[in-house]
């Protein structure tokens, strides 16, 4: 169902005071009988009580209430995931020789070999999602997967974003194999950034995102595959925040991301290829910032037809920085729910804090960097910012408060 825009339900609701009537319900009846076009020049016709609806949440709330908010779950699948599915689907088809083999003995292997239940995923289900998926089809043949080559208009219209693996360095008394997070812009093909970590972690992913963020502005969209990362809260919530709008691939389509894996094949022919300082990832990450600003940005690509940055800096009008300022910085904070105590305290990471102002016995918001011990915690309240929260100091709150100076 197509969402109604904020703008064409302000129009609908200031049509109501340019009606004359004794009453409101009166006016909301006149309204509900006019037709209104959208921004597609599609005729709308809205009941007297969708009105009335949208009347009484923009007097209580203003403008902000009457913005749709998508559901908490939508794109998600309740029950099972396409891609547990598909690697059920995977270990039962060794079971038959015809690869042929239809959709219904697949599902009941499925379930006699405990891959699936009836209780997560329905025979009706099963059906819908490899219908949907092509699951059953090899990806090499699924027909209705069309590529087509495409670009974008614009600078920071849209970003790719995957995961690379790198080389292996020492980490402690072991090796582990780094990996690379990196940007691509669609348009310019400029790396917004990209850094080499020991992990593939959410903590890393937010990181990266704040320093691209920074360095090269705010996308219109951003494109990431299905992985668990990627579909973290914190990620969500940061495009929500900036107004960024997360897309994702379709399920077990890599190539969707072609400019970003092609990238990281000029990063492995290319880059990894040199002598290169692996004591450190500090030293490693120097080396990929030099090569990426000296040698790939300032060649001239062979799509384009001019270099990356010169491509990237005609649409400099037109893009979005963030300032570097510490509310700017809360932006990339994780945010979950807290209750209030009575005593105005609320524990998060096992560790107690005060709230800044009295919210004793009341739910808010919290946002802080995901770790053990959060060092910084500011607090929300119904949307509105209250400040930062303190740590718990038992001993100074059993001395009296001290009395104001006497004029």
């Amino acid at each position: 169902m197509k969402r109604i825009s904020i703008y064409l339900k302000l129009r609908v609701i200031g049509a109501i005071d340019t009606l004359p009537g004794p009453t409101l319900l009166s006016r909301i009846r006149q309204v509900s009988a006019m037709t209104f076009h959208d921004e597609d020049a599609t005729p709308q016709v809205f009941t007297w009580r969708t009105i009335q609806t949208w009347l009484s949440l923009y007097k209580q709330g203003g403008v902000e209430a009457l913005r749709s908010r998508p559901r908490a779950d939508k794109g998600a699948h309740r029950k099972v995931s396409p891609e547990l599915l598909r690697e059920a689907i995977e270990q039962v088809l060794p079971d038959f020789r015809d690869t042929r083999v239809n959709k219904m003995m697949i599902y009941r292997r499925c379930i006699e070999r405990g891959l699936l239940s009836t209780s997560t995923c329905s025979q009706t289900s099963f059906f819908r999602l490899v219908r949907t998926y092509d699951l059953l089809t090899p990806l090499d043949q699924t027909p209705n997967k069309r590529r087509l080559a495409f670009s974008k208009q614009y600078a920071n219209e849209m970003w790719q974003m995957d995961t690379m693996f790198g080389p292996f360095m020492k980490n402690g008394r072991g090796s582990t194999q780094t990996k690379l997070i990196a940007f691509i812009d669609d348009a310019s093909r400029v790396i917004p950034h990209g850094e080499f970590f020991f992990s593939e972690s959410t903590e890393n992913l937010v990181t990266c995102l704040r320093s691209a963020f920074y360095k090269r502005g705010l996308p219109q969209i951003l494109y990431v595959d299905n992985g668990a990362i990627y579909t973290s809260a914190e990620i969500n919530q940061i495009c929500s925040r900036v107004g960024t709008l997360l897309c994702h691939t379709p399920v077990r389509d890599g190539a969707a991301k072609g400019k970003i894996e092609r990238f990281f094949r000029g990063v492995r022919d290319r880059f990894l290829l040199q002598q290169l300082d692996l004591s450190s990832l500090d030293a490693l990450n120097r080396q990929f910032t030099h090569w990426v600003e000296n040698h790939y940005h300032t060649a001239v690509h062979g799509t384009l037809g001019m270099k990356p940055l010169d491509r990237f800096a005609m649409d400099t009008a037109r893009l979005r920085f963030l300032d570097p300022l510490d509310a700017n910085d809360e932006l990339f904070f994780f945010e979950e729910e807290r209750s209030v105590r009575k005593d105005n305290t609320f524990q998060v990471a096992a560790r107690r804090y005060e709230a800044p102002r009295d919210l004793s016995s009341r739910k808010i918001q919290v946002r802080y960097r995901r770790g053990e011990a959060p060092d910084r915690i500011i607090v929300y309240y119904k949307g509105e910012r209250m400040g930062a929260a303190t740590p718990l100091n038992l001993v100074a709150n059993d001395r009296p408060p001290a009395l104001p100076p006497r004029p």
